[in-house]
């Protein structure tokens, strides 16, 4: 029985990553998602139901389409295979309770942000207004303790990012900081904190890889909120080690 729930759970997250996906490159250009029919982004031919199989699809033929034979970008099974696993692992961490549910939200809101920031560099308004109702519910019905760590971490994160915009004079956006308060309604104030240092850490790195790597100038910008939703999936998952490892240090 738990093999074949946890089959279930990987199953069902290798669909939603598929629609996920479209969801990230459709909504930040407000092209319709739950109505329009998938197409071959090359020849504009309408795929039929063998060609929309989550990850198996794109195995089968060879990551190219089938009728034009044009190559199907990598994103489409990663972002698929990613969701899968991180539903999987996030059932053997926590098994089917509450707090599995709220990071199966986390991750729904990781993979569309990551999928929308990295092709357009943007956040879209309207899925952080979504999801930030989704947790309100969430944390309504399985409140933090205490309780108003929610509102405080929203409001201490929108805060902290709209300092540093107005430092750094647009050294940020102000989609990363309104994911960073949405956020702040699941993780609390401790955990959004540590997020936000994390995240710091991880846009650093990606920043000097990508340059080492000649696939970007110094000064070019890159899109920051993929390294805010990685670090709140590891702050979900190991948040009160970090919190207290970052306590620890001063």
């Amino acid at each position: 029985m738990n093999t074949l729930l946890s089959l279930y759970i990987f199953t069902t997250g290798l669909i939603l990553g598929s629609f996920y996906h479209v969801v990230g490159i459709r909504l930040p250009v407000r092209t319709p998602f739950l109505t329009g029919r998938s197409q071959c982004p090359h020849c504009q031919t309408k795929l039929q139901p063998i060609d929309l199989i989550p990850l198996f699809s794109y195995l089968l033929t060879k990551g190219a389409c089938r009728h034009c034979c044009n190559h199907i970008s990598l994103s489409y099974p990663l972002v698929e295979a990613l969701t899968g696993v991180l539903f999987l692992f996030s059932y053997i961490v926590y098994g089917w309770n509450p707090t599995f549910f709220g990071a199966c939200l986390l991750i729904s809101l990781s993979i569309m942000v990551t999928v929308s920031d990295l092709r357009y560099m943007l956040i879209p308004d309207r899925l952080l207004i979504w999801f930030a109702a989704l947790f309100i519910i969430y944390r309504f019905v399985y409140p933090l303790h205490p309780w108003y760590s929610s509102v405080s971490g929203a409001f201490i994160s929108l805060l902290l990012i709209a300092f540093i915009i107005i430092l750094s004079k647009g050294g940020m956006g102000a989609g990363d900081m309104k994911l960073l308060g949405v956020l702040g309604i699941l993780l609390g104030t401790h955990h959004v904190l540590v997020t936000f240092f994390i995240a710091v850490f991880i846009g650093t790195v990606t920043s000097l890889l990508m340059v080492s790597l000649k696939r970007s100038g110094r000064k070019d910008p890159v899109p920051f909120g993929p390294s805010i939703v990685s670090a709140a999936v590891i702050v979900y998952f190991y948040g009160e080690n970090l919190v207290v490892l970052y306590l620890s240090s001063f």
